[in-house]
């Protein structure tokens, strides 16, 4: 978004921050948000929210109430009941948003979508989908002796202002950069990473409302010892109700030590399974597509290759793919962006529901998306939001 005229940057950490500062050598620079908008509201149009997961919905929900159109990465919030609060506001004041799943604006998810719903490999029954990248980030019970020692804090690192409406804890480096994924309190792990990017494809071609049902298996974890951590593993089922002429649907995440299986159409032609990305099971046929949009979409099943023509483009593209520019866009334009709250925020809440369901292994959780609970386990309910310190407001 460097085209743009940047007014001002917020960060908690001033190392971080450097780069982006030297860049901007105008932009009024800040550490706390609030303070920001007390004192650039009028100057500011739009905002990118790009903090880590546990502070996306104050700081989104800040820029909204004063008026400004948001892209924020994703996942979208970092609970449910935070996803459906900026739906809401976004949608009453009527403001341009979009999620960070970039790959919503390629090419490659286009033509993904107008394979499946040409019918090329006919009513899909089940997709397989996960990521196994980063293994040693997401799963971090080996640091929970480390969490005990109390390092000094870096000067240039506002803790408490990273911590922002959570409860205090004490600061160690092993949560930040980019660990805090693997811990509860600030990311969703895997799948709060990359379920967005991933499932983007399917939940769109498929036109999937929220899931119905989410049972998750797990490996290496304790719900109870190991709440403050992500799995080994998981494997995580979502039931998707049927619609229209479509059936029900069941989309297999995979993540860890979970591998996505290795296909029958893959292993007659001595192919490696899908690492990140997904295959998709139709009656007629399968498709096997990378991250981000589904890159690479392709047919692997032989016998479809052999008379198969793309079907014609009817979903108009992106220029040049670009998920950033489509909001700026958008927003000049005063139009929908690609993946506004109301789309990138369900897509968020699959994953948000399935760390719920990995703190509740084995249990078939029935969720109830109208109501926004789970009908048959009242466990399960408390994680739907996250009890905030005094000063931060609350849901």
């Amino acid at each position: 978004m460097a085209s743009e005229d940047i007014v001002a940057l917020c960060d908690v950490d001033d190392r971080r921050a450097a780069d982006s500062f030297k860049k901007f050598p105008d932009a009024k620079r800040f550490k706390d948000f609030r303070k920001m908008f007390d004192e650039m509201s009028g100057k500011i149009d739009a905002v990118l929210v790009a903090t880590p997961d546990h502070t996306h919905y104050v700081a989104c929900m800040a820029a909204m109430q004063n008026g400004k159109h948001v892209y924020c990465e994703k996942p979208l919030c970092h609970t449910v009941a935070e996803v459906r609060s900026l739906q809401k506001v976004a949608n009453e004041k009527k403001l341009i948003t979009q999620v960070g799943n970039q790959g919503h604006s390629s090419h490659s998810i286009r033509s993904f979508t107008e394979m499946v719903q040409a019918g090329i490999i006919g009513n899909v029954t089940e997709v397989h989908a996960g990521c196994d990248a980063f293994k040693d980030i997401y799963h971090l019970t080996r640091v929970r002796e480390e969490l005990k020692q109390k390092p000094p804090l870096p000067p240039e690192l506002d803790w408490d202002l990273w911590l922002g409406p959570l409860k205090p804890r004490d600061y160690h480096p092993a949560y930040l950069p980019f660990n805090w994924r693997g811990f509860s309190a600030f990311g969703s792990g895997c799948i709060g990473d990359w379920v967005c990017h991933v499932l983007d494809p399917s939940v769109w071609a498929l036109d999937l409302d929220l899931p119905t049902a989410i049972t998750a298996e797990v490996k290496d974890y304790d719900p109870e010892k190991d709440v403050e951590f992500y799995p080994k593993g998981t494997r995580i089922t979502f039931e998707f109700a049927a619609k229209g002429s479509r059936g029900p649907v069941k989309i297999i995440w995979h993540d860890g030590d979970f591998a996505i299986p290795q296909h029958e159409d893959l292993k007659k032609q001595d192919r490696k399974p899908v690492g990140i990305g997904a295959i998709v099971i139709g009656d007629k046929g399968r498709i096997m597509h990378g991250s981000h949009g589904g890159s690479s979409p392709h047919i692997i099943t032989p016998e479809l290759l052999k008379d198969f023509k793309r079907p014609e483009e009817k979903i108009p593209r992106v220029k040049d793919g670009n998920h950033q520019m489509d909001w700026l866009n958008a927003v000049r334009d005063n139009r929908p962006a690609g993946s506004p709250f109301s789309y990138g925020g369900a897509l968020s809440e699959i994953g948000l529901l399935g760390m719920i369901a990995v703190r509740r292994p084995g249990v078939r959780l029935e969720w109830d998306a109208k109501s926004m609970k789970f009908t048959n386990d009242s466990a399960a309910n408390k994680w739907l939001k996250t009890e905030w310190r005094e000063g931060w407001g609350s849901i």
